[in-house]
């Protein structure tokens, strides 16, 4: 699939070493586009590489965080010769790759979630390290309404909210609230529609301050360790934990604590 990336579909904002990135679908209700995951890929494998990134937010312009796909541009496509099949594999492939670079990013990743997200947009929350929403926020994977079970979302959303609960709002497609959003894991905090940017912003700025070097080995080693066996995991966390001891940053961390000093974290 050709991507023309439109670097107006997803806004960079910069505070020192956090990045928030944008949506700017307002109007489509930030439906996830073909070019609208471009330009957020394209976002993301930048930040990857700035050294002065150390956090990111991942924001929405309008009364919607994301609504999932663009349903209008993937009906569009039924008239192709082959009933729009390879336009849907791609699709659903790059937003495959899309969510999978959220996870394994090497920048921790806070959604801010000021409405609704579903389907897909669901899909982005949960795919993202934290989530921060306000009061008025509200989840669905809605998709068996119309016939298009959430088989993408369900990924995410599983891995994130107990079986039941994954399986409860897979099922009956109903809006979730805020605050049950929260109860059943699938956000970490609710605030007041006011306080939204600036709650995010101090969660944001308080893990920045964090080691660089230390949380990307923590990201990484949180979301692998998940995929393994029990022993396995000890034996995977055990070795990433030698070699992180080993790391600058660890003899520094430690050896502050132990003098009682504030600790000079290696750039």
């Amino acid at each position: 699939m050709n991507i023309q990336t439109d670097h107006s579909l997803v806004l960079a904002e910069r505070a020192d070493s956090v990045l928030r990135l944008m949506l700017n679908r307002a109007s489509a209700r930030n439906a996830l586009s073909v070019a609208l995951m471009g330009a957020l890929q394209e976002a993301l494998d930048k930040a990857a590489a700035d050294k002065d990134v150390r956090v990111i937010i991942l924001a929405a312009d309008g009364p919607a965080f994301s609504s999932g796909h663009d349903l209008k541009e993937m009906t569009a496509r039924r008239s192709d010769t082959d009933k729009g099949r390879a336009f849907f594999a791609a699709l659903f492939e790059q937003c495959s790759k899309l969510m999978q670079t959220v996870v394994r990013h090497p920048k921790p990743v806070i959604a801010q979630v000021q409405g609704i997200a579903t389907a897909a947009g669901c899909q982005l929350v949960a795919s993202c390290d934290l989530a921060v929403a306000s009061s008025a926020a509200r989840f669905a994977t809605p998709g068996v309404n119309i016939g298009l079970f959430c088989s993408t979302p369900m990924v995410a959303l599983s891995r994130n909210v107990a079986r039941k609960h994954a399986m409860e709002m897979l099922l009956t497609g109903e809006m979730v609230p805020a605050e049950e959003a929260r109860r059943i894991g699938l956000i970490n905090r609710v605030v007041a529609p006011e306080a939204l940017d600036a709650e995010t912003l101090k969660l944001a700025q308080l893990i920045a301050t964090k080691p660089r070097a230390t949380v990307k080995i923590g990201k990484e080693a949180f979301y692998n360790q998940l995929e393994m066996g029990l022993g396995a995991a000890y034996d995977y966390a055990s070795r990433v934990m030698t070699e992180n001891m080993l790391a600058a940053e660890a003899e520094e961390g430690i050896g502050a604590f132990v003098e009682k000093r504030e600790p000079k974290w290696p750039e």
